[in-house]
């Protein structure tokens, strides 16, 4: 997290924001799944937009001929053909819309799906220093507001487009004079909207980051643990007071993008708004021999083509400035597509059929950071036989749990290789990979839904037999039977609905419905009381009968009957040996064993 608290951003160096026309590139790129439908889409424009030029056409022969010439039936025949262009015209619109709409969903469909398996490829630490908010607000709130961008934008472009040209020369076609005259202003106007564009691309920028900052305010206050620590602490008005000033934030950005260029494209509306009555003006002026230059019929039928005009050249104009808004939105989903994987899956995957669980530390460094200057980990060479159990102890911030992720791959080793049965965890499948290891973590996460399908995660084919063989197993089917909707009861966010032992055991159980032959044990007692610790070891040690498992100990009462331990210290192996061997060589373990407050001993003695 930043030290302003606004979680991670992209780097800012000279130079990184893609360039405006390569991002339109990138964003046309979106559509090309879609560009049998946008195909269809562009014929029914173009034919929208002849059809739309034909009734001056046949106003100016209604104007001229037919009702100066009294043919009443000419007159009939005209008026049918501007009602049939209105009804054609109508028709083509809806289905345009459809069709639209739909690739429009379908790309934003596209972009969500992206973003969210883009994500779900990132490492561990990746997300140990986002907040959660911020990937929601890119996810939602950033993706939601290119909606209407995506959905109608590249559409109206087209249309209000092809109105133009199509306006523009049926306009030549009756008078180029006044058609000069109509289009003198346009260079003008669109350099003024390209100004507001970029105006409000700035704004949304600055919007969506605050949109952002709300996200995770909520996400984190709005939580039960931020509920808790809000009350507990006294600070539920201090938070309020602090969402209040975000908000008031938002609104005033809200307001300076709604405004922003707004006096200068209303200008825009009014000038156009003022043509007819210019044009008018002109013809009245220009005369030949005392007569007009122009017919009536003419006149008019020119005038109702430059309203046809004008109407989507203003829309052209703000289209514009939406497709400049919009470029910010975008450019913020790109920063998250464009974050480099840093765990991925080996372009020639290993796929391990049956596997022993022998696991590995073969000159094993790591870094969290390369600037880093001290390793995390440095040097380490282990081996855990097939079956059999190693329990890492040492410090607070010795490295223990890192050891423990590098080997599900949660993080990549820096230098030398962690294996299972010999293979390079790098080179395995992420299907073998999570199929061969299990990870139980000191901070059990389970989601707002029921008992059953949090097990379920695990195995979502598991029948109900299987559900209760594995709490049975983890020493909580009891627990589970006696709630009054058994395995449907819903366990509630972050499941607070359960104590930290019972949502322990529903962890094991879950993990035991996976059945991995290499199990990770993350201090997962170390936050339980006495009588609960008990409970939940006893489950463990069920659990770890026949896996290889390696414990990452806090309480070193649990680890006593390891095969193996080893003592850890600012990432280097300082001892490693059985209980009784570390006790007897009186060093960093049985100075840890004397200020955990229990004597050292023989591991019969302690608990196994």
């Amino acid at each position: 997290m930043r030290p302003d608290g606004t979680g991670w951003t992209p780097p800012e160096r000279p130079g990184s924001e893609t360039p405006p026309p390569r991002q339109l590139r990138r964003i046309l790129t979106l559509f090309r799944p879609y560009r049998g439908r946008l195909g269809v889409v562009g014929l029914l424009v173009a034919a929208s937009a002849v059809v739309s030029v034909i009734s001056p056409f046949l106003l100016r022969a209604v104007l001229d001929t037919a009702i100066p010439q009294g043919r009443t039936g000419l007159l009939s025949l005209l008026v049918l053909g501007m009602i049939t262009a209105a009804v054609v015209n109508s028709i083509f619109g809806v289905v345009q819309t459809l069709l639209s709409t739909t690739v429009g969903q379908r790309v934003m469909h596209d972009l969500r799906t992206a973003v969210y398996a883009h994500l779900q490829r990132m490492s561990l630490a990746f997300f140990t220093r986002t907040r959660t908010g911020e990937v929601q607000s890119r996810i939602a709130n950033d993706i939601g507001g290119m909606q209407s961008t995506v959905t109608s934008t590249a559409t109206s472009l087209v249309s209000n487009f092809t109105s133009v040209v199509a306006s523009v020369v049926a306009m030549l076609a009756l008078d180029w004079r006044l058609t000069v005259v109509s289009l003198l202003l346009l260079p003008l106007f669109v350099w003024i909207s390209r100004r507001v564009g970029g105006e409000r691309k700035k704004i949304t920028t600055e919007r969506q980051k605050q949109l952002a900052l709300m996200s995770s305010a909520v996400q984190e206050s709005l939580s039960v643990s931020g509920i808790l620590l809000g009350r507990t602490m006294g600070r539920s008005d201090s938070l309020s007071r602090e969402f209040t000033e975000q908000s008031d934030r938002l609104a005033d950005l809200e307001v300076r993008s709604s405004m922003a260029g707004r006096w200068r494209m209303n200008a825009i509306q009014i000038v156009m708004a003022a043509m007819p009555a210019l044009i008018y003006w002109a013809a009245g002026l220009a005369q030949a021999g005392g007569a007009p230059i122009v017919s009536v019929g003419t006149l008019v039928a020119f005038v109702s083509l430059q309203q046809g005009l004008f109407r989507p050249t203003i829309s052209l104009l703000s289209t514009g400035v939406q497709v400049q808004t919009s470029l910010a939105l975008f450019q913020r989903i790109f920063e998250y597509l464009d974050l480099p994987v840093e765990i991925a899956e080996p372009a020639r995957p290993v796929h391990l059929e049956r596997i022993t669980g022998e696991v590995r530390f073969e000159g094993v460094d790591f870094r969290y950071d390369p600037a880093q200057e001290r390793p995390t980990l440095a040097g380490i060479e282990l081996k855990v036989p097939a079956g059999g159990s190693l329990a890492v102890v040492g410090e607070t911030g010795s490295g223990k749990t890192t050891l423990s992720y590098l080997v599900p791959r949660l993080y990549d080793v820096t230098g030398g290789r962690v294996t299972i049965d010999g293979t390079d965890v790098r080179e395995l499948s992420f299907e073998t990979l999570s199929r061969a290891v299990g990870v139980v973590s000191q901070e059990t996460y389970l989601f707002h839904a029921s008992v059953a399908d949090n097990l379920r995660f695990a195995k979502p084919d598991a029948t109900d037999e299987e559900l209760v063989a594995a709490a049975g197993a983890a020493q909580i089917h009891d627990m589970i039977a006696g709630l009054p909707d058994g395995y449907d009861t819903m366990v509630g966010e972050r499941g607070y609905r359960f104590s930290g032992g019972e949502k322990q055991r529903l962890a094991l159980a879950r993990t035991i419905l996976r059945n991995p032959p290499v199990l990770i044990l993350d201090e997962a007692t170390s936050a339980l009381d006495n009588r609960t610790e008990l409970a939940v070891q006893q489950a463990i040690d069920a659990l770890a009968v026949g896996r290889t498992t390696i414990t990452v100990a806090h309480r070193l009462s649990t680890i006593r009957s390891a095969d193996q331990i080893v003592v850890l210290d600012r990432g280097e192996v300082v001892e490693l040996g059985t209980h009784d061997q570390l006790v007897e060589a009186g060093g960093r373990y049985a100075a840890l064993l004397r200020r955990e407050g229990s004597a050292p001993e023989p591991s019969g003695a302690g608990h196994g």
